[in-house]
């Protein structure tokens, strides 16, 4: 072999080892992200355990969300619930809460005899919120009261919000109201749609009162999801999904979730966006899907 073949040997062997060594660097990220899939370039998903793994007990399912890789979980009403061990494994784990549930459906908060109670569970919440290192709390304003009509109900939300305000900013918790729909899941409710729950908000006038604007609700309640999430973005505390019908993962409906979670992203949105939606299959399944709606 003369001296120019010898030298062209070695370096189409060394462009070969090179490339070889980029596929087996790419095959190798790819299955990680497989075996991963929560762990995403540009949106921070939080399971919703009380929709994911629900055969098994709290604390496995945790385990299970930091296993795929997700960086958050969330969760609904915090009584019953062993606080301190969910803490203790959180930390261990090092997966964030991302928000719970601090006032539910009944007793309204759309009814002014409940504030007082309301009030003191948002004291108690908050108190639960640091011990589990939690930033925010959803609240959700109540099912129709008979003989009010929803502009009244909406002032007593408002009410009830104006006086948890400095409980919340005291303690540094957000609270997020949660619009539903009524044409598929809670009908008798009586707040739906964004632009009521904008008027609450606003006229709250709080850093620490914003909407949890959950897009599976959204959609079913008026559409025109990145238009309204555009007019709506200074309000926004917390984004949840869910495709439609169905409310399983992303990629089961009629939902563009890819659209508009990259819209969520150039709004500056950057915090967590929850998992609020049902396995069709199987966890791992719809952990790709989720990951599949984040590729843009």
């Amino acid at each position: 072999m003369s001296r120019f073949s010898r030298r062209r040997f070695v370096l189409s062997s060394a462009v070969l080892a090179a490339s070889a060594a980029r596929r087996r660097s790419r095959a190798e990220e790819s299955a990680a992200t497989s075996a991963r899939p929560g762990q995403t370039p540009h949106t921070r998903f939080a399971v919703n355990v009380e929709m994911w793994w629900t055969r098994l007990p709290l604390l496995e399912r945790v385990r299970e969300a930091a296993g795929l890789g997700f960086p958050a979980i969330e969760f609904w009403p915090w009584r019953g619930k062993d606080i301190d061990a969910l803490a203790a494994e959180s930390r261990r784990l090092g997966i964030d809460i991302a928000q719970f549930t601090a006032w539910g459906f009944r007793p309204g908060l759309n009814e002014p005899r409940n504030h007082p109670r309301f009030l003191q569970e948002i004291k108690e919440s908050c108190a639960v919120a640091h011990k589990l290192e939690c930033h925010k709390m959803t609240v959700v304003g109540g099912d129709d009261v008979p003989g009010k009509s929803p502009r009244q109900m909406h002032d007593s939300i408002i009410d009830g919000l104006r006086q948890a305000a400095p409980i919340a900013e005291d303690a540094g918790v957000m609270l997020i109201l949660e619009p539903m729909n009524i044409r598929v899941d809670h009908q008798g409710h009586c707040l739906y749609g964004s632009p009521d729950a904008l008027r609450i908000c606003r006229e709250v006038d709080s850093p620490m009162v914003k909407i949890n604007w959950d897009l599976y609700h959204m959609q079913i309640s008026e559409g025109d999801l990145c238009g309204r999430l555009r007019e709506g973005f200074d309000q926004v505390g917390y984004l949840q999904v869910a495709d439609h019908p169905g409310r399983h993962e992303p990629g089961t409906g009629e939902i563009r979730y890819n659209r508009v979670l990259r819209e969520a992203y150039a709004l500056g949105y950057r915090g967590y966006v929850g998992l609020e939606c049902r396995p069709l299959k199987d966890e791992m399944s719809a952990a790709r899907a989720v990951a599949s709606a984040d590729n843009w």
